[in-house]
C-alpha cells in the first residue's frame, strides 16, 4: 500500500466498507449500555477501536484501518453518545457515572464478554488517552497499541485549545467559539461552557454545544472541510459531544496532571505505533513527543503534512500501515 499520501484521497488507503457480523447493547452497570459491534474475520486477531471527544461516537470508516481477512474488529459507542443508551443529548442527562474510569471498566467488561483473551487497542484523540489509561491499567490484556493525535487532558494541552493558544491561529473562528459565554466568564471558558451545558434549557445549552463543537470542526483538518463542519453542528450530536468532552475536561480526565505519561514505562514490552500530524492544532506534537520518550520501543511516526483528524490521508496511511505490520504478529 503506497504512502504517498498527498497524492491520494483518504478512502485509497481504507479497507472496504464492511458491515458487522455481531451488534448488540451491553449492559456495563449504572443504567448504561454500550453499543458495540463485530466485523472482520470471527477467527482473526482482535483488535478494538476506540473513538475520540469524548462523545464523538462511532462510525463505519472506524472499521475500515483493520484488514477484514486478518482482523476480528470490535467497534463501541463509549457512554452517553452514538447508539449507547442513554444518551447525553437529553435535557436530565445524567454525566455522574460517565468518567474515564467507567469506560475503562466497560471495556473490560466488553473484552471479557466476547470471550477475547487479549486484543489491540487503536485510539486517536481521546480515544489514545484511552487507550493509554486501559493498556496501564490491564497491560497483560494489551498485544499492541496504535495511537494517533496524542491527548493526555494535561492542563495546559486543555488550556491551549479551549483558553488560549488556538485562538490566536483561527480569530475569526475563535469569535465563534467566544459568542456563547457572557464576556465576565471569559477568564476561564472550560467552566463557562460547563454552565451553559448543564443549563435544562434547550435555548441555553443546545447554542453551546453547537458552538463547542463546531470549533473543533472548523480546526481539526489541516484544509477544513465543509461537510464534516455541517455534520457536527447537527444539534443532537453537538449536544451530548459538548456535554461529555466538557464534563471530562473540567475534571481532568480524573488524572492526576501528567498521569498518562508519567505512567508510560509500564508500557515497556507492549509494541506501539504513535501516529501524529506536524500541524496538529487541537493536541499538539509535544505531547506525542513526550509519550514516545517516557514509553520504551514506541515508534513515532510525524506525519509533515497533516492536522489532527484520522481523515487526513498522511494520517490514514500511517494508520493502517501500522495495523497491516501488527495483523500477523
Amino acid at each position: 500500500m503506497s504512502t504517498r499520501a498527498d497524492e491520494q484521497p483518504a478512502d485509497a488507503f481504507l479497507y472496504p466498507d464492511i458491515e458487522p457480523y455481531d451488534q448488540g447493547r451491553l449492559d456495563v452497570g449504572d443504567g448504561q449500555q454500550v453499543y458495540y459491534e463485530q466485523c472482520g474475520n470471527p477467527a482473526g486477531k482482535p483488535a478494538v477501536f476506540l473513538h475520540g471527544g469524548p462523545g464523538g461516537g462511532a462510525s463505519p470508516r472506524h472499521r475500515r484501518v483493520f484488514d477484514p481477512a486478518r482482523y476480528r474488529i470490535v467497534v463501541l459507542d463509549q457512554r452517553g453518545c452514538g447508539r449507547s443508551l442513554p444518551h447525553a443529548s437529553t435535557p436530565d442527562a445524567d454525566l455522574s457515572t460517565n468518567t474515564t474510569w467507567h469506560l475503562v471498566g466497560d471495556l473490560e467488561k466488553l473484552r471479557t464478554h466476547l470471550g477475547i483473551d487479549r486484543w489491540q487497542v487503536f485510539g486517536g484523540s481521546w480515544g489514545s488517552a484511552l487507550a493509554l489509561a486501559y493498556a496501564q491499567t490491564y497491560p497483560e490484556r494489551v498485544t499492541e497499541l496504535v495511537l494517533r493525535g496524542i491527548f493526555t487532558l494535561r492542563r495546559a494541552e486543555l488550556e491551549w485549545f479551549y483558553q488560549h493558544g488556538t485562538s490566536m491561529m483561527f480569530p475569526e473562528l475563535w469569535e465563534k467559539y467566544l459568542a456563547p459565554v457572557p464576556e465576565e466568564e471569559r477568564g476561564d471558558l472550560m467552566a463557562a461552557y460547563h454552565r451553559l451545558l448543564s443549563d435544562p434549557d434547550p435555548e441555553v445549552h443546545v447554542p453551546a454545544g453547537v458552538a463547542w463543537t463546531t470549533w473543533e470542526a472548523s480546526t481539526v483538518r489541516l484544509v477544513p472541510d465543509a461537510e464534516s463542519i455541517a455534520k457536527a453542528a447537527d444539534p443532537k450530536h453537538a449536544t451530548a459531544f459538548a456535554r461529555i468532552e466538557n464534563h471530562y475536561f473540567v475534571h481532568g480526565g480524573w488524572f492526576e496532571e501528567g498521569q498518562l505519561i508519567a505512567d508510560a514505562p509500564t508500557l515497556a514490552g507492549i509494541p506501539g505505533v504513535i501516529v501524529q500530524g506536524r500541524y496538529d492544532v487541537v493536541c499538539p506534537a509535544v505531547s506525542a513527543w513526550e509519550l514516545h520518550q517516557a514509553w520504551p520501543g514506541s515508534e513515532l511516526v510525524m506525519v509533515p503534512d497533516a492536522g489532527h483528524s484520522l481523515e487526513e490521508p498522511g494520517i490514514l496511511a500511517e494508520l493502517v500501515a501500522a495495523t497491516d505490520r501488527f495483523a500477523d504478529r
